[in-house]
């Protein structure tokens, strides 16, 4: 029996850096990670490429896919929409590989309600000053729009409860080997396993 593969979902607050980290993680050579690539009604920033860092969409089709039901989460963040196709994290867990998801926090809530079985892991800043020098050295936010991502960071860090894990995003190569630490742990728990080796069990020698 095909083990159901891994629902891995990476969040944290805006800035702390969950695109470089997972960018990282599926630069690894070893990585068999299957990524949800997320869309969103925000404009692209410098060097993203649509139906690789995000599937850009109008407001207009982002309504459309929510009417639909084609959506597995989806959140109104700063005025844009952020969401994840459904079909396509559906099908791949039946495949039996792991989907990796780098959401916003509000998303991740509405993803373990529809899978309380997947891995919700939260990337945490090191300090929020460190987490707002990381938002101003972008340079694509304003002065209020900086605040206001700061005041919603607040917010989505006192949420760490409503996830499994805690890792601190202080080095991006040690946010990683964590990452890949946890999610090969999560694969030798008891309860993932148990059922595949009770099945071996009935057979007969």
């Amino acid at each position: 029996m095909k083990e159901r593969g891994l629902l891995i979902v990476l969040s944290g607050p805006s800035g702390v850096g969950k695109g470089t980290v997972r960018k990282a993680i599926f630069s690894q050579p070893d990585t068999k990670f299957q990524y949800s690539i997320s869309m969103t009604t925000r404009k692209p920033r410098e060097g993203e490429v649509d139906g690789v860092d995000y599937f850009f969409k109008s407001k207009e089709e982002f309504e459309e896919l929510i009417q639909n039901d084609k959506l597995l989460e989806w959140a109104e963040y700063v005025g844009n929409y952020y969401g994840t196709p459904i079909d396509y994290v559906e099908s791949t867990l039946q495949e039996g590989k792991d989907v990796f998801l780098e959401i916003e926090v509000q998303g991740a809530l509405q993803v373990r309600k529809a899978f309380p079985e997947g891995l919700f892991i939260f990337l945490a800043p090191p300090s929020l000053k460190e987490l707002k020098n990381r938002i101003v050295t972008r340079g694509t936010e304003t002065d209020d729009l900086i605040l206001n991502r700061m005041k919603v960071a607040k917010e989505e860090i006192e949420m760490m409860d409503a996830y499994d894990y805690v890792v601190e995003n202080d080095q991006v190569e040690l946010a990683c080997d964590r990452i890949n630490a946890i999610v090969t742990a999560e694969h030798c728990r008891r309860d993932r396993v148990a059922r595949r080796y009770k099945q071996m069990l009935e057979v007969d020698f």
